[in-house]
């Protein structure tokens, strides 16, 4: 009788412990899925608040989706701990391990994390935008795409350079596309029997009937040297950005083909050798 008593007393204990154990657990996972998912949307909520402020200070589309995506990554793996922490999870361990694979994968990208903090400089300073004509990084060509860690370039033969953003920031840009107008610079030579202000009259002709070249800046025209072999002028034309290959290509043609007519000379190197 009294034995009957003790196991029913003992069972009673043992289910009343278990109901408060799982009553605790459940309460955990209750409060771990409401972490969850208040965190998560919390997280989306400061994501799209880092986005729309990038938005509005005119930053690059990729920088604000990589941030973006960043920012929410990190956000995420703090709601994960968290929730984590309530169901009674030692998150101590699990920090220390991410921060060991952390540094461990930062060691084995140490370039790509150069090539990364490149191009975001790149995004932030906009030296070049999509669709200029950049030379950079050992490449020239039109940009076709700038990535978060490389820079991809169409030359004119048609042909894809894909150039690391550091290369890219460790030496000088040169973006041809930058402003509305460039200057061709052209130097031109001629005999020394030609006649120069004939030459010169033939030279300002040219530029004044080609009507892409700009009226303001305006044209010139100067002797610059006194060759070997020539009398150099400098011809020096405003073109819009756009037009700067055809109408250096126009110029130079209807300079030889006008010279031939008026019998002026281009001379080329050349050496008299006198004999006694």
């Amino acid at each position: 009788m009294v034995i009957n008593f003790l196991i029913k007393e003992n069972f009673n204990f043992m289910e009343h412990i278990g109901l408060e154990l799982i009553l605790s657990y459940l309460f955990k996972i209750i409060g771990a899925i409401v972490v969850f998912m208040v965190g998560k949307w919390i997280a989306k909520i400061l994501t799209d608040l880092v986005k729309k402020s990038l938005t509005k200070a005119n930053s690059d589309l990729t920088l604000v989706k990589f941030i973006g995506d960043l920012t929410y990554f990190g956000l995420f793996v703090l709601v994960i701990i968290s929730s984590l922490g309530i169901l009674g999870v030692n998150t101590t361990s699990f920090v220390a391990i991410i921060g060991a694979a952390g540094l461990a994968v930062g060691l084995a990208l140490q370039q790509n994390f150069s090539n990364f903090g490149a191009g975001v400089v790149i995004l932030f300073l906009k030296p070049f935008k999509v669709g200029d004509f950049v030379e950079a990084g050992g490449a020239i060509g039109v940009v076709e795409m700038i990535g978060i860690f490389n820079t991809t370039f169409k030359t004119g033969d048609n042909k894809i350079i894909i150039v690391p953003n550091s290369n890219i920031i460790g030496g000088n840009i040169i973006n041809y596309s930058k402003e509305a107008i460039r200057r061709i610079d052209l130097v031109i030579g001629v005999g020394y029997e030609d006649d120069l202000k004939l030459v010169k009259s033939t030279l300002e002709n040219i530029l004044n009937n080609n009507e892409k070249v700009l009226k303001a800046p305006s044209f010139s025209i100067a002797l610059s040297d006194l060759a070997d072999s020539s009398v150099n002028f400098n011809v020096r034309p405003w073109v819009k950005s756009e037009d700067y290959w055809s109408v250096r290509s126009e110029i130079l043609e209807q300079i030889k083909l006008t010279f031939d007519e008026k019998s002026i000379s281009i001379p080329y190197p050349q050496i008299d050798i006198h004999t006694k």
